[in-house]
């Protein structure tokens, strides 16, 4: 196994195949499950959008999407244990062109069959080529931004892409993504500021984002509850990031010191935004 330099384990090839076989087969066993606790947060949120701003169509943008998986669970109401076992490997080489075509054509039929019971648009935001071509073809994604905002200015055409956003959510990126690419998602807007709701891990500070968040004009509150991510990958992966945390004075007791990272809400919006003051209570 190999390891970044925050102590948590490489899987960066599970973003790089061209289906979400490998994704899946690599995270089951891990019990990844945080896009399915975050789901009805997800959905609350955007009601509560669509009705404090009078949006019929809420655009979502979707901040380290992947292959789509916020987008299937929120838009067309999938499971995490569905798509376990929708991408289970059933033999065939991912790299091959049938074996892609045949999931696109199942995702694709999923993806017109179940209609959200609310218009909503989802736009997806990665690095990851791969991953990001097939959410989109695969009809999770309305539309799909490939470019990585840590390191680069976003050009005229992802400007336009990512103008229209009305919440921004994420699963887990945020610790590799910072505020500069949420400070240019909000550059994009026009002066508009979109809601934002991002499950962070633990063993990452929230300062700096939230600072520069505040910056712009938005308050952020921390919802009260935990939530579990995955398992530790080895004894290792574990020892290394409980060493971080600890070197960061967070305490680990009854949380990752018992075997799972776990996660944090944040809810960002607007300064003055009505409803804003106990997100622990409107979440519940």
């Amino acid at each position: 196994m190999r390891f970044d330099e925050t102590g948590k384990v490489t899987l960066d090839h599970i973003y790089t195949q061209p289906d979400p076989r490998t994704y899946f087969s690599v995270l089951r066993p891990l019990g990844y499950r945080v896009p399915q606790q975050a789901k009805p947060y997800f959905a609350k949120l955007i009601k509560e959008y669509r009705e404090s701003e009078q949006v019929a169509a809420p655009q979502v943008l979707d901040i380290g999407c992947s292959y789509g998986i916020n987008a299937a669970l929120v838009k067309y109401d999938a499971t995490m244990d569905e798509l376990y076992e929708r991408y289970e490997d059933d033999g065939e080489d991912a790299g091959e062109d049938g074996g892609r075509e045949a999931l696109l054509a199942r995702d694709r039929e999923l993806s017109r069959s179940r209609r959200p019971a609310q218009p909503i648009r989802f736009v997806g935001l990665d690095a990851a080529g791969s991953a990001l071509s097939y959410a989109l073809e695969a009809g999770f994604l309305d539309d799909a931004v490939h470019a990585d905002l840590e390191n680069d200015e976003p050009t005229p055409r992802q400007r336009y892409q990512l103008s229209g956003t009305d919440l921004v959510i994420s699963t887990g990126c945020l610790g590799y993504v910072t505020e500069r690419t949420l400070t240019h998602v909000v550059r994009a807007q026009g002066g508009r500021l979109p809601w934002m709701a991002h499950f962070v891990l633990r063993m990452f500070p929230f300062d700096r984002v939230e600072g520069a968040l505040a910056e712009l004009g938005y308050r952020t509150v921390r919802v009260d509850e935990v939530f579990k991510q995955r398992r530790f990958a080895s004894p290792e992966e574990q020892a290394l990031v409980l060493d971080g945390m600890s070197a960061a004075g967070v305490d680990t007791q009854g949380l990752e010191a018992e075997g799972w990272l776990y996660a944090q809400l944040y809810l960002s919006r607007p300064n003055g935004t009505s409803g804003h003051n106990d997100p622990n209570r409107e979440q519940k």
